[in-house]
């Protein structure tokens, strides 16, 4: 059996169908030339539940590296770069400039990090 659905392949490769009904056991492979858009698991984790008192850390895109510079700039949670962001009405271009000049963060950080605010204010805003 074989089903393309989002721009994977999955087959069915079940062989041990006495341990494992077949549903369980797939094989999963992104076909070539196909592009997807996804999230990390600590961007998921942060746009479903509440802040709270957070380090900034926990923003997706924010490593320790930039977490520290971000800190020694007085940003040491999460809630505080949100400040920020709203302070800059939620302009992503804006926030993401911004991110980059404080943190020394590149393109792509800036944008992930931005990306996961934006979400987390329509989820909790």
């Amino acid at each position: 059996m074989r089903l393309v659905f989002l721009g994977f392949r999955i087959q069915n490769v079940s062989k041990q169908r006495e341990v494992f009904p077949a549903r369980f056991l797939v094989q999963v492979e992104v076909l070539p030339g196909v592009s997807m858009s996804s999230t990390t698991q600590k961007h998921r984790d942060f746009v479903s539940e509440p802040m709270g008192e957070k380090p900034v850390t926990v923003l997706s895109g924010i490593g320790e590296t930039l977490g520290e510079k971000l800190r020694q700039q007085g940003f040491d949670k999460a809630y505080v770069v949100l400040g920020q962001f709203l302070l800059l009405k939620k302009d992503c271009e804006m926030f993401s400039e911004w991110l980059k000049d404080a943190s020394g963060a590149n393109s792509r950080q800036a944008s992930v990090c931005t990306q996961c605010l934006k979400e987390w204010c329509d989820a909790f805003l």
